[in-house]
């Protein structure tokens, strides 16, 4: 087929000039075996797998997530039966069924395999395409689109045929400018992935101190403690440190709605005033809010985002000799609620609720003097605010990558 000269890019590496050309998308591939889809099911049904082998089955987990462990082993002679199905490196696996659409390339020293019915193989000209512009290629938005057919009007989206793939019209660069792509969003894909392993270490710190800086289940002092502090903490019932209040909202209120989850407090709505907001409580920075209906999975938060509105199902409360940072930390470790849910099960009933409160109510904890609550909560609101910034970084890196995917390709 003739190659079409079209339009360019809307940003691109200044020493390229030259016009994108209209390629159909199997040229692009390998002439023998460009495009398989995965063995039928009953080719490699779970009776098949053996306890140990050298050989493996590769799944649609291993395109969604881009790693490589398996579960499943098969014998040499069931692997040579299947060879037309067996992964090489630089290989693309694509994701057929349920999550469709995502892509990863085949790495160096993965165990021989073969991928199941679930993935369709992509192998690359190398003569033509460059891989690693391929794999971000495949992962932009437009071609993800075109993958799924997905739609603004519908909610489902299916994987495009592949032999309508095949005949798509695409624009590509020169060889020369797809290697450069390449290497652009290989090293930004590699800063994302260390910003992503600072936030997690960060992130095993902080459990692996809450661990440590709060006593254990049968003791009067923590394991890690600031230097100047002894003695052991005092055994008090968490309702003894709480003051529930019920501050309702007037018509002339007009404040943010937000909503207790149980991983945090979040904005729910835009400003709402008039009678819209009538009988919602009014919450300021430092309250507790937490839903009855779902304590038991963890629904308690100190809220952090500022004055607004909850829903009147929520129960809200200043703490009373409690410094609010330091009690935060302690309501994401399990043994916080355990004897909490020991004593209570889920239940709808307005009686089964105050029941479950009554237990909350009960719930022991242990807490040092005001000066030692202030020290260890301003340790852990510091270390909470170098892990949203590496999470601000980490988004804006993402987020970063994705404009650069709409912009740098056509």
């Amino acid at each position: 087929m003739q190659k079409q000269k079209s339009k360019s890019p809307e940003i691109r590496f200044k020493e390229y000039t030259d016009a994108w050309e209209q390629r159909r998308f199997v040229e692009l591939l390998d002439e023998v075996d460009g495009i398989r889809r995965g063995p039928f099911g009953s080719a490699l049904k779970k009776e098949l797998f053996v306890a140990e082998s050298n050989y493996v089955v590769y799944e649609q987990q291993n395109a969604i997530y881009d790693k490589w462990e398996t579960r499943y082993n098969i014998t040499k002679e069931k692997f040579e039966e299947l060879h037309k199905f067996k992964l090489l490196e630089d290989d693309f696996i694509l994701s057929g069924a349920g999550t469709i659409g995502r892509i990863a390339k085949v790495p160096k020293g993965i165990k021989q395999g073969v991928f199941n019915q679930a993935l369709i193989r992509l192998r690359i000209n190398k003569d033509e395409v460059d891989s690693n512009y391929f794999l971000e290629w495949i992962r932009s938005d437009k071609m993800q689109r075109k993958f799924t057919g997905a739609n603004p009007g519908s909610a489902i989206t299916n994987l495009v045929p592949m032999s309508e793939v095949k005949k798509w019209e695409v624009m590509i660069p020169t060889k020369k400018e797809q290697y450069e792509l390449g290497v652009f969003f290989s090293n930004l894909d590699n800063l994302i992935i260390l910003h992503q392993r600072k936030l997690e270490i960060l992130q095993n710190n902080k459990k692996s101190l809450v661990q440590k800086m709060f006593p254990k289940k049968g003791q009067e002092i923590p394991e890690v403690r600031f230097p100047g502090f002894t003695g052991a903490w005092e055994q008090r019932k968490f309702g003894e440190l709480l003051e529930e209040f019920n501050i309702k909202s007037k018509s002339e209120d007009e404040y943010t709605v937000l909503s207790s989850t149980n991983s945090g407090m979040e904005v729910r709505d835009g400003r709402v005033s008039g009678a819209s907001n009538l009988g919602y409580k009014i919450i300021e920075d430092g309250d507790l809010v937490l839903s009855p209906q779902n304590l038991w999975l963890g629904n308690i938060n100190v809220n952090d985002i500022g004055k607004g509105l909850v829903s009147p199902s929520y129960r809200t409360f200043k703490f009373v000799d409690l410094d609010k940072q330091f009690i935060e930390p302690q309501l994401r470790i399990p043994r916080m609620l355990e004897e909490y849910k020991n004593s209570s099960t889920q239940g709808a009933s307005v009686v089964r609720r105050n029941l479950e409160m009554e237990s909350f109510y009960q719930i022991p904890i242990r807490v040092p003097n005001c000066e030692e609550q202030k020290i260890i909560g301003f340790f852990f609101k510091q270390l909470d605010n170098t892990i949203t910034l590496h999470q601000c970084k980490l988004e804006t890196l993402k987020e970063y990558k994705k404009t650069m995917l709409q912009k740098m390709f056509i």
